[in-house]
């Protein structure tokens, strides 16, 4: 399995882009690790950054609602 974001040759994870960080979020709104996620190293602190980057501006959620 190979980097959602190296294969689409994507450089900048964007925190706004909910509909991508909600992939790799579980159904209880936990960060997936990086085997359940399938992303490398550097994209995976990338997506953690970004979503909680979101969580804090209001744009994605902490918990299930």
């Amino acid at each position: 399995m190979t980097c959602y974001f190296c294969q689409k040759n994507i450089e900048d994870i964007d925190f706004k882009n909910t509909e991508v960080l909600s992939k790799f979020v579980s159904g209880s709104y936990k960060i997936k690790g990086r085997k359940k996620s399938g992303l490398c190293a550097r994209h995976q602190r990338g997506i953690a950054k970004a979503i909680k980057r979101a969580r804090q501006l209001g744009i994605m959620p902490y918990t299930p609602r």
